[in-house]
């Protein structure tokens, strides 16, 4: 097993900052704003030949309220997962009751953890360390995260409590199913991402915005590994106020190129709007595959149920494509089948075509269906193969494929996903137009008769000066 290293301390000291630092990514959302981490992060890294997980978690005070004390509930968590903990301090503010009562904590819970006294850049290092030595760790570490300064030393020094990793251990992630949860805010997002789990691993708050990054969680289901990615609300660009939205938004855009399948949450209560509407184009014009949860379900009358399932059927006709399920996050309704539709989504985006199927279902397409007439000449279809997944990518030769009105491409498009039971997924048609190998002989042909003509025409002007004479 890899070790684990939690980032705890008070809000604003630099966590997230080092969590990007030590596993050089930009994962983690970094601001002057304190607060801004809301969930655990985990990210995979490594010191030499030592892999390692981080855990970056929200700050806490100790005196949390509403939405914070979910937060400082989800520090916690990550203090009991962790096998180290690096309790961070900020050497600009000095030793405060906050970092006391946080390192006793720690103690009670027995866990081993090292002082790490951030953002010492600028300043005499013995000067800015000297009063948090009365806190009475052992290890103590000077750090300047946004520069790097010192943080190598600190990774090797913590790691040396472990045994040397006897193989390499592979991330799980790049061999699971990744699935992006994506919405509106208040929607349900992080609620769906819990009942999944089966564990509240994320912050669930009555609040829109509760979550302002893109968590990745990783987990085994039935001998699948799967990654869950719990995203930002996206609201409409003239709602977007703060600059910690706007990169939220940025987040989960690509999230949503980053995943395999994306679970398009709508507000049963609110039905189909305007903005489910252009978070559902930007899923397909991802390619990605797609599963519609409609929450909020549970008790709405009758009536109400028939008319949004009436607008979903109007409005979604162009991803009829789409399983859509009725759920209930909070009670967990429905939310069991999910798995099904992500899978066969999965399936569908990724499985392997070939170019005699294809072919044998575009001539049966073309023959029930002839292409139109383009200048009294027939668009002719030759034969078809695989260009790429996840979307499926179709290419189809033939001539005059760039007159194919678009009615007629998404006939293809429906021919093609019955014929291979594809749901879940978009299907992309590219047409390429077969060159005339005998055009270059037809042109020499035609100089040839234009040269043979023109001798015609003047040996006949020839002839008639010749009877002039």
């Amino acid at each position: 097993m890899l070790p684990v290293i939690a980032l705890v301390g008070r809000p604003n000291v630099g966590k997230s900052t080092l969590f990007n630092q030590i596993t050089r990514s930009r994962d983690a959302l970094v601001a002057n704003f304190p607060g801004l981490t809301r969930d655990r992060k985990y990210g995979e890294s490594r010191v030499g030949s030592r892999p390692f997980i981080a855990i970056d978690t929200g700050g806490f005070s100790g005196d949390e309220e509403g939405i914070d004390s979910q937060m400082a509930e989800q520090s916690l968590l990550a203090i009991e997962e962790a096998d180290a903990v690096l309790f961070m301090v900020d050497a600009r503010e000095g030793l405060n009751a906050t970092d006391e009562a946080l390192a006793q904590h720690l103690r009670q819970r027995g866990k081993p953890f090292h002082l790490v006294v951030n953002k010492i850049d600028g300043l005499n290092e013995d000067v800015a360390t000297s009063d948090f030595y009365t806190l009475g760790v052992g290890s103590l570490y000077a750090i300047a995260a946004s520069h790097g300064r010192g943080v190598r030393s600190m990774i090797e020094g913590v790691l040396a409590q472990f045994p040397e990793p006897q193989s390499k251990t592979d991330s799980q992630r790049g061999n699971s199913l990744r699935v992006a949860v994506v919405g509106r805010p208040n929607v349900g997002k992080s609620t769906l991402v819990n009942r999944l789990l089966g564990e509240d691993r994320v912050v669930v708050y009555d609040q829109p915005g509760t979550t302002r990054d893109s968590i990745y969680i990783d987990y085994e289901r039935g001998g699948q590994c799967y990654t869950l990615i719990d995203t930002a609300g996206v609201r409409r660009r003239k709602n977007v106020k703060q600059s910690v939205e706007k990169f939220s938004i940025v987040k989960t855009l690509k999230a949503i190129d980053d995943a395999h399948v994306i679970i398009l949450m709508m507000d049963a209560q609110e039905g189909v709007v305007d903005q489910d509407m252009h978070l559902l184009g930007h899923c397909i014009e991802a390619g990605r595959g797609l599963v519609l949860a409609v929450n909020k379900w549970d008790g709405l009358e009758t009536d109400n149920r028939d008319w949004i399932k009436g607008e979903l059927s109007r409005r979604l006709q162009f991803a009829a494509y789409a399983d859509v399920h009725f759920i209930s996050a909070l009670h967990g309704t429905g939310v069991g089948h999910l798995y099904k539709s992500v899978d066969a989504a999965y399936k569908s985006a990724t499985t392997k075509l070939n170019t005699n199927g294809l072919t044998r279902i575009l001539e049966g397409a073309v023959f029930d269906h002839p292409p139109p007439m383009i200048n009294n000449r027939r668009i002719k279809m030759r034969y078809a193969h695989a260009g790429g997944r996840n979307p499926p990518l179709i290419v189809i030769h033939g001539n005059q494929t760039g007159k194919v009105p678009v009615s007629y491409q998404r006939y293809l498009e429906k021919v093609f996903r019955r014929e291979l039971d594809l749901v879940g997924t978009p299907i992309r048609i590219e047409f390429r137009t077969t060159d005339n190998p005998f055009a270059d002989k037809r042109n020499k042909l035609t100089q040839r008769q234009v040269q043979r003509k023109r001798r015609m025409m003047a040996h006949v002007k020839a002839n008639k000066k010749s009877k002039k004479r």
